[in-house]
């Protein structure tokens, strides 16, 4: 069960992702969680860095999809941002919406990586389905009520993990 929780990186932001190592690796997807990955929680906007590294992964080839537990507005508004398909409600850790995610970029788990800053939602979520899964530090604290409860379960499970030599260290 442990493994279904650790991330195959673990970095501290989407900055730090090592996209040639996962180019090379051949992962094609990116399937990206918005809140406190990409922005703020309740943030309405994207700064600049990020729309310029969106634009370096769609040069590099990546085909890039969001995937959310959000609701449609918010997350349709940042689809349409970074001009990438985007899914809300996801209900992640479901499966449903990262198969869709898969098909909308018409990849395969091997070629699929998710990245997000939740244990229990994108990490497991991707693991179920054998994705390459990245963990990001979060952005913010600000986050919704029933995510700030989850954060202390997740600090446990990243002491577990990092005890076991499971996780890497940030890159």
């Amino acid at each position: 069960m442990l493994e279904l929780l650790c991330p195959r990186e673990y970095v501290d932001s989407i900055f730090s992702i090592p996209l040639v190592k996962l180019k090379e690796g051949g992962i094609e997807g990116l399937i990206f969680d918005l809140d406190n990955t990409l922005t703020g929680w309740k943030t309405e906007e994207l700064d600049i860095k990020t729309r310029q590294w969106f634009a370096k992964l769609k040069e590099m080839g990546f085909r890039v999809c969001l995937v959310s537990n959000n609701k449609k507005d918010r997350v349709s508004n940042f689809g349409r941002i970074l001009g990438v398909p985007a899914l809300s409600k996801a209900r992640k850790p479901r499966r449903r919406a990262f198969r869709e995610a898969m098909r909308i970029m018409n990849t395969r788990p091997e070629t699929t990586a998710v990245i997000g800053d939740q244990i229990f939602t994108d990490v497991l979520g991707g693991n179920r389905l054998g994705l390459y899964t990245i963990l990001v530090v979060p952005l913010s604290k600000q986050e919704f009520i029933g995510t700030r409860c989850m954060r202390h379960l997740e600090r446990v499970v990243l002491k577990i993990l990092a005890r076991r030599n499971l996780l890497r260290d940030k890159v």
